[in-house]
């Protein structure tokens, strides 16, 4: 039987997608209070973090997988107020943050309990809401997948963004050298600010030639890579020989041409991935490494999400503008 802290409301205020289409088509509504199961916590939601796949999803072109909410949100934070019968970690009270595949965008969450993780203690309620999409897929992506090591060179495209900013994070806690790309001078100057070691504003300078000079003609041992299309081929060129390059987002284009022969004289390996789709205990098995190797971080490494801008649940609509504007440097939040 679930256990509850305190009498909770029938409804909620939640944000709905009424139909395919632009920021506008973000509207509140009000939805019942997700019931839970036996291996979830419900949430009373602090905040929520704003994604790009959120903006996909909106614009009809990212659905949810099968059985999941229609409301977006793939990360949020606040205090657990239920707890279904067979989970133990996290307890009543407990203020979390989680990844979820849907849901983030309302007062009330239905979570699975191995996908919470503890705020930080460094790090305030609102602001946790920052941190599971891009910890996640980062910590996924360049550690796990491709293997980021002490002392290796890592290149990262869109260094500005919220992947970005936490790649920057992450790279430098565990010693890496991180070279970034990013739109403006603005923008290289906040990564640079964060840690960066190099910055390349794209617009001005090829990041192929850059990054080569950078590393004396050896190249990026891994490269984590949200543009796709045409960078697929010139990431190859960036990467040093036995390098990786981890694909997450494809804002360039789907489609990509590489000549497999430098692939072979690099032998160079090229992964690919996304989070919401897959299964509940492979995203568990995340958290557990997150809580073990970089929860401690942020005590000792001082860690702290970039957050940009702050929005009030009902504006999400205003945050999608944002978003989509490339503004940004750093996260952006609704909160509730």
């Amino acid at each position: 039987m679930a256990a509850t802290s305190a009498t909770l409301p029938a409804t909620m205020t939640a944000i709905e997608i009424r139909e395919p289409g632009g920021p506008e088509v973000l509207q509140p509504t009000q939805r019942p209070v997700p019931d839970i199961g036996p291996r979830e916590v419900l949430v009373r939601v602090a905040a929520a973090g704003v994604n790009r796949p959120d903006v996909l999803q909106r614009k009809g072109v990212y659905p949810p997988p099968p059985g999941t909410t229609d409301i977006p949100g793939l990360e949020l934070s606040g205090e657990v107020v239920r707890v279904g019968a067979d989970v133990s970690e996290p307890v009543l009270g407990a203020q979390i943050c989680a990844l979820v595949a849907g849901g983030g965008y309302a007062q009330y969450a239905a979570v699975p309990a191995v996908q919470c993780l503890r705020v930080p203690a460094t790090v305030s309620v609102e602001e946790a809401a920052a941190l599971p999409e891009t910890f996640f897929t980062v910590y996924f992506n360049a550690f796990q997948r491709a293997g980021l090591a002490r002392g290796e060179t890592f290149l990262v495209h869109g260094g500005s963004g919220g992947i970005g900013t936490t790649a920057i994070l992450l790279g430098k806690a565990f010693d890496a050298r991180v070279i970034v790309t990013a739109g403006s001078a603005e923008k290289c100057a906040a990564c640079l600010e964060l840690g960066a070691d190099y910055a390349i504003n794209y617009k001005d300078e090829d990041f192929v030639a850059a990054t080569l000079r950078i590393t004396e003609g050896q190249g990026a041992d891994v490269i984590l890579d949200m543009v796709g299309g045409s960078y697929a081929a010139r990431n190859v060129a960036a990467a040093a020989v036995n390098g990786r390059i981890a694909v997450i987002a494809t804002q360039g284009g789907t489609k990509a041409e590489i000549d497999l022969r430098a692939l072979m004289m690099k032998r160079l390996t090229l992964t690919a991935s996304t989070l919401r789709a897959q299964p509940v205990e492979n995203k568990g098995r995340i958290a557990m490494a997150l809580r073990e190797n970089v929860w401690p971080l942020f005590a000792s490494k001082r860690l702290r999400p970039k957050i940009h801008a702050r929005f009030p649940l009902a504006d999400a609509a205003a945050a999608h503008e944002l978003m989509e504007s490339g503004a940004h440097i750093g996260k952006i939040i609704l909160l509730t």
